[in-house]
């Protein structure tokens, strides 16, 4: 079935009439904090084959899980500020429904 809304699904993909591009302005911050906790999962893979302490690696994990949690809620206030302002001007229902589903596994 094709979305004629898909409000912010990817780069180029809007389909609505009068479509534009929507950009975030926090795209190269998202992306930094991704290369560096995804260098934190490597170094705690690293710390794992190495056989460190268990609580060391748990700790580890916590912070690697916080600046996951902080990179949604990024993404998700650029949403929210971009493409969810832009759906209630244009009556996009689907994507406020979306949105809602979006936020329930975010939050699980």
């Amino acid at each position: 079935m094709s979305n004629e809304h898909t409000t912010c699904q990817g780069e180029h993909h809007h389909h609505h009439d009068g479509a534009h591009p929507h950009h975030h302005e926090n795209t190269k911050a998202v992306i930094n904090r991704m290369n560096r906790a995804i260098g934190h999962m490597e170094s705690i893979k690293t710390m794992i084959e190495n056989e460190r302490d268990c609580s060391e690696v748990l700790i580890q994990i916590a912070a690697v899980k916080s600046a996951i949690n902080n990179i949604g809620k990024i993404i998700l206030e650029d949403h929210i500020n971009y493409c969810i302002v832009d759906a209630v001007e244009t009556g996009d229902k689907k994507a406020l429904e979306d949105l809602n589903e979006a936020i329930e596994k975010f939050v699980k």
